[in-house]
């Protein structure tokens, strides 16, 4: 009871050492942030730099990659920034955001871009492309099977593809298939040998 009585009291007081501490927060938020803003556009920079230099490895020589960072005025968890991945893939061509791609091929070798810079930095050891090889063919399919064996210099790489290209630069082949047993569809994986490399990378060119 004399707790109570004593806030009631001093409530003004009580009051004024609240806003006081909120005001410090609020501008420890407002210098965190900031400082969280600066550090992302210049990590943004280098970031783009890099993309799209392996962009016109990967046969995208006309293409553009922009990270884009929005200040907002209130916080969120992650600090005051809106971040969003933008690209352009022909000269002419304003940027839009990545999700608005349309082209399979395109939009794969931008991830592998992205993979190939963001797995140094974040210590990634194991990498899986799942349809990595999605419309592309030839010469382009070529350079994303040398940039993936690059790639795998420093990551472990497992890849799902049906391009010659890609499967011969692999050190180790499973063959996977589907197989029909007493009404019932299973999934065959097998580790090829020499000889069933040989064979499996003919059958699929």
């Amino acid at each position: 009871k004399k707790r109570e009585l004593e806030n009631i009291l001093n409530f003004e007081e009580k009051q004024e050492e609240l806003k006081l501490k909120q005001q410090k927060l609020w501008k420890k938020i407002l210098e965190v942030g900031e400082a969280l803003h600066l550090k992302r556009k210049q990590i943004a920079d280098n970031i783009e730099k890099n993309i799209n230099q392996i962009l016109v490895e990967l046969n995208m020589p006309k293409a553009y990659f922009k990270v884009n960072i929005e200040k907002m005025e209130e916080p969120t968890e992650t600090g005051f920034d809106k971040i969003e991945f933008l690209i352009s893939t022909n000269i002419g061509e304003p940027l839009k955001p990545l999700s608005k791609i349309a082209s399979g091929g395109e939009l794969s070798r931008i991830m592998l871009a992205l993979k190939t810079i963001l797995a140094s930095a974040d210590g990634i050891s194991t990498l899986i492309f799942d349809e990595v090889d999605t419309g592309i063919s030839g010469k382009t399919a070529q350079l994303v099977a040398e940039k993936m064996a690059y790639l795998s210099k420093k990551h472990q790489l497992i890849c799902v593809t049906h391009l010659p290209q890609i499967a011969s630069m692999a050190d180790t082949h499973y063959r996977i298939s589907k197989i029909t047993k007493n009404e019932r569809t299973y999934i065959n994986v097998e580790k090829l040998d020499y000889q069933g490399k040989i064979n499996e990378l003919a059958r699929i060119m």
